[in-house]
């Protein structure tokens, strides 16, 4: 059975910092990008990030370049995403997701194979 567990969502301050884990099982971990999306309220599901499992290549949304980083511990099949300098625009529910890279590491915030339940990260200004 696939899952993808999200944690290390909270209330942070603007300018904070959090680290969002995402565990992952069932599923080839160097076979597929694992990304990160998120979603606020009344807005579209958003990419975010996502790292390649096989090579450790990584993107990332202009509106978090320069302020997130990824990164993945293959061992335990576990994807961060270290998220600094927060606004309250970056208030969302966070969800991971995984994506085979059969389809091209390009698409890895286009689509996405397995997501998680989400874990919320609110940002107060």
């Amino acid at each position: 059975e696939v899952q993808l567990v999200e944690s290390g969502g909270g209330l942070v301050e603007a300018g904070g910092s959090l680290r969002l884990s995402c565990a992952a099982s069932g599923f080839k971990f160097d076979a597929y990008a694992i990304a990160w999306f998120r979603q606020a309220p009344g807005k579209v599901r958003e990419g975010v990030s996502c790292i390649s499992g096989r090579d450790g290549q990584t993107f990332f949304a202009d509106s978090v370049k320069g302020r997130f980083t990824i990164s993945s511990d293959s061992a335990k099949s576990t994807v961060f995403l270290h998220m600094n300098n927060l606004t309250p625009e970056d208030t969302a529910v966070y969800y991971c997701a995984a994506v085979a890279l059969g389809y091209g590491f390009e698409f890895c915030l286009r689509m996405y194979d397995y997501s998680g339940q989400g874990t919320q990260v609110t940002v107060s200004s």
